[in-house]
């Protein structure tokens, strides 16, 4: 029988459904596989976009059958998920759900996952096709990628394909980046390698380059002409919530500003792209981290602010300072807070500088990009204050997704008083608030080979090599104490002095 064209699919738009593969978690028993990847994996399940034949296995060092496995997920799952599970849809999805035992340095475990996906291949139709989700910190991916090699579970072909997603920290300098990135590439093409940035994954995120080209109004707007400068902040109230020990060996640059803060610079400056394939979008990116001026010593103290949270008060509730959380030096050098001064210097953005800053116990939880615009020529009417306030284009990232437009307004009456007013477009009001979460679409994106909202090799690189300017700086001056700022405050002072000496200010979100 000839195959018949079914009418109602005219004009819809293309399959998203992610290919039949098998999603294979390496670091099962950890937090990120119950808090944000099986919740994920479940989303995408209920709404219908994982494909019929899909398998996800757990692997990990801890004795465990595959319904106590499924039953760990699901406590996850109903704890952590935007959705409350239901009970019919959990027990399709928690047929998919199996777990291999094993230690990642030793070979049998891959011996063992390599028999229990041929065997998924055949119960679920899984077609071969691999997904492995390295969970795990990096000093377990060399041996995960030797003993997925060593037993024949990579490929190279394109179709039945084999994809690795890795988690960052991608290393800790560039150094250790390059090497990382020598190891997996010994295994696997870059084509199949998809670091995670989930902030990449965030709903405004990926409205960011709807938002700029496909708006005329706005984009003859963002470039040295018109804007005055652009604050990027990434703020939390919460403390470093018992990762004392990860925190002494980061600090808030290696664990934000290194990755999140560089991608939504790198999204904020960069060219339009002549396609919207994953290396178009990406090869604009590099160019803006190959644009930032390099910080030398002599300038990352008047382009850098440090900072570390004493005790104070989040929400009127006394809080405790960083030297005081678990597994934190009494006499720790670490930063929570760091300010950065970024200057781009190619044709649309010199002389426009970037304020970059990220901080642990803030005011407020919040994650914004504000583009203020330069004032008026001639400034025809005064405010109460005797000035007028420029312009801002703020784009919220969370935790109330939107975009704010400030502006001048008169006040209604026979006198000309100014006031600023906001036109204010919510994500929730527009759309509903139960957005897909960031780990849904960026697992769905893997499944299907779609890159374009992971970082490349050598943008990881370029981050690193621009970043370690920084960290050299600190290191020849001795890793001084940062200065203190209270928890509940916007930082040190310094930082507001790093806006002031250029005549501006933080903008208060």
């Amino acid at each position: 029988m000839n195959d018949i064209a079914n009418p109602l699919r005219h004009g819809l738009q293309g399959d998203r459904t992610g290919d039949a593969c098998a999603v294979v978690i390496f670091g099962a028993s950890g937090d990120l596989t119950r808090r944000k990847l099986m919740p994920a994996l479940y989303n995408l399940s209920v709404s219908r976009v994982l494909p019929g034949s899909f398998a996800v296995v757990g692997v990990a060092r801890r004795k465990k059958e595959d319904a106590a496995f499924a039953a760990e997920m699901k406590e996850g799952v109903a704890k952590y998920s935007r959705r409350k599970v239901d009970p019919a849809l959990w027990d399709d999805f928690e047929r998919s759900i199996s777990y291999v035992c094993g230690d990642f340095n030793v070979q049998k475990t891959y011996e063992d996952l390599r028999a229990h996906l041929q065997k998924l291949d055949g119960e679920r139709g899984t077609r071969e096709n691999r997904l492995f989700y390295l969970a795990v910190p990096p000093s377990e991916f060399g041996p995960i990628l030797q003993g997925l090699r060593e037993a024949k579970l990579v490929s190279e072909k394109a179709s039945p394909w084999t994809r690795v997603v890795i988690e960052k920290p991608f290393g800790h300098d560039l150094a250790s980046a390059e090497a990382l990135n020598d190891t997996v590439a010994a295994v696997f093409r870059e084509s199949q390698v998809f670091r995670i940035d989930h902030y990449l994954g965030k709903e405004t995120v990926q409205n960011l380059l709807v938002f700029r080209f496909a708006n005329s109004m706005f984009e003859p707007l963002w470039s040295r002409e018109h804007v005055d400068h652009v604050q990027i902040t990434v703020a939390e109230e919460i403390g470093v919530e018992g990762r004392g020990k990860f925190y002494e060996q980061t600090g808030v640059t290696k664990d934000i500003v290194e990755n999140h803060l560089m991608q939504l610079l790198c999204l904020t400056a960069m060219e339009p792209p002549i396609s919207l394939s994953a290396d178009a979008v990406r090869d604009e990116k590099v160019k803006v981290l190959r644009s930032l001026r390099p910080m030398e010593r002599r300038t990352v103290g008047e382009c850098v602010v440090r900072g570390q949270y004493g005790r104070g008060f989040v929400r009127a509730d006394e809080v405790p300072g960083y030297r005081e959380e678990p597994d934190v030096a009494k006499d720790s050098t670490v930063e929570t807070y760091v300010a950065l001064k970024v200057n781009v210097d190619n044709w649309r953005w010199g002389g426009v500088p970037f304020y970059v800053r990220a901080g642990k116990r803030l005011a407020r939880r919040v994650t914004e990009i504000a583009v203020q615009f330069k004032g008026v020529p001639h400034p025809l009417f005064q405010s109460p204050d005797g000035g007028i306030t420029p312009n801002v284009l703020a784009l919220r990232i969370q935790p109330d997704e939107g975009i704010a437009v400030r502006f001048t307004s008169k006040e209604p009456g026979q006198h000309t008083i100014l006031r600023d007013v906001a036109m204010d477009f919510r994500y929730g009001a527009a759309f509903g608030s139960n957005t897909p979460e960031a780990y849904e679409r960026l697992l769905l994106d893997a499944m299907r080979g779609e890159a374009t909202l992971f970082t490349r090799r050598d943008e990881v690189e370029e981050q690193w090599a621009f970043m370690d300017h920084v960290f050299d700086a600190w290191q020849a001056a001795g890793n001084v104490p940062p200065p203190m700022y209270s928890a509940g405050s916007w930082g040190p002072d310094a930082a507001d002095d790093l806006l002031a000496k250029d005549g501006r200010r933080w903008r208060k979100p």
